[in-house]
């Protein structure tokens, strides 16, 4: 475990193909095979890059035992998860542990907007968890709108201190996020989670990250952040800037352009699921020069 966390970890939300809108278990084993020659760290599975919320539970499981097989344990695998109950966040993540899994991924449940308290229940939320989970957790922060986290500083920082949370991924309010390496406990890892916070991140302490774009460039992220921590600062932003273009279409086109750039790779991650679109023309052109300003594409 502490191996991997200190080689600069580039994990990835991984998309799911699809044929005539079913799942297509063969293309998602080959496109594993193409990522194990790349140096991309590990697999998320079950996340909104993988289009969770527009698959099956069976699905699901059988996209699981896809991965799990065609990697055979060369990447670590993450179980993404998202309930704010801990009694089916157990659930799952015995099952995940029974079919391979390595590790999972918890986000923060999304706060009751109408409650009293800013972060009620949250740090309970995952002592519930955290006393009976077989496997160790990742923290992932993704509230609804950047500007208005889910949990405090504080509460943020009791978590991180429960035994077996072994790392946490920051959110895209970067401003509330900087005061995150004064709470953290020192045991647990800190990950950015973006494309264009990848020297930002690194400059507040982050030694790995968990983004779409590691589906894209992984050994790149991994660059701007092993030349942010030692201390080439201009030579990690001109790399940084190169990506800016290609992380602002995918992350304002979403998995759509997610899909379409891994195309563009050779990957066979053809189109989302209905009823989300397919990448436009006119921004399929667009995808295309950001790759090629970002060296992605030749």
């Amino acid at each position: 475990m502490k191996n991997f966390f200190t080689q600069i970890p580039i994990v990835a939300p991984t998309p799911t193909p699809f044929k005539d809108d079913e799942v297509d278990y063969q293309k998602l084993s080959s496109n594993i095979e193409k990522w194990l020659t790349t140096s991309i760290s590990g697999f998320v599975l079950g996340s909104h890059g993988g289009e969770e919320f527009h698959l099956s539970n069976e699905e699901k499981k059988i996209i699981i035992d896809t991965v799990v097989q065609t990697n055979n344990k060369n990447r670590v695998i993450i179980g993404g998860i998202e309930t704010p109950s801990p009694k089916v966040a157990l659930n799952l993540i015995d099952d995940y542990a029974n079919r391979g899994v390595d590790y999972v991924r918890i986000r923060i449940p999304q706060r009751d907007r109408k409650g009293d308290k800013f972060s009620e229940g949250v740090v309970d939320y995952f002592e519930k968890i955290l006393k009976d989970s077989v496997l160790p957790v990742i923290v992932i922060h993704q509230p609804r709108t950047s500007l208005d986290p889910d949990v405090t500083a504080e509460d943020l920082g009791l978590i991180s201190q429960l035994d077996r949370v072994v790392a946490y991924i920051i959110s895209l309010n970067f401003r509330w996020e900087t005061i995150v390496p004064k709470v953290l406990s020192e045991d647990v890892y800190l990950w950015t989670c973006n494309g264009s916070l990848l020297f930002p991140g690194a400059s507040i302490g982050a030694t790995g990250a968990c983004l779409f774009f590691g589906n894209w460039a992984p050994e790149k992220c991994r660059e701007i952040i092993r030349l942010t921590i030692d201390g080439n600062y201009l030579e990690a932003i001109k790399l940084q800037e190169t990506l800016i273009s290609a992380d602002y279409i995918g992350m304002t086109r979403g998995v759509a352009a997610l899909k379409y750039g891994l195309n563009l790779l050779g990957y066979e991650a053809t189109v989302p699921r209905s009823p989300t679109k397919p990448l436009s023309f006119s921004d399929q052109d667009l995808i295309k020069k950001s790759f090629i300003r970002a060296s992605i594409l030749k």
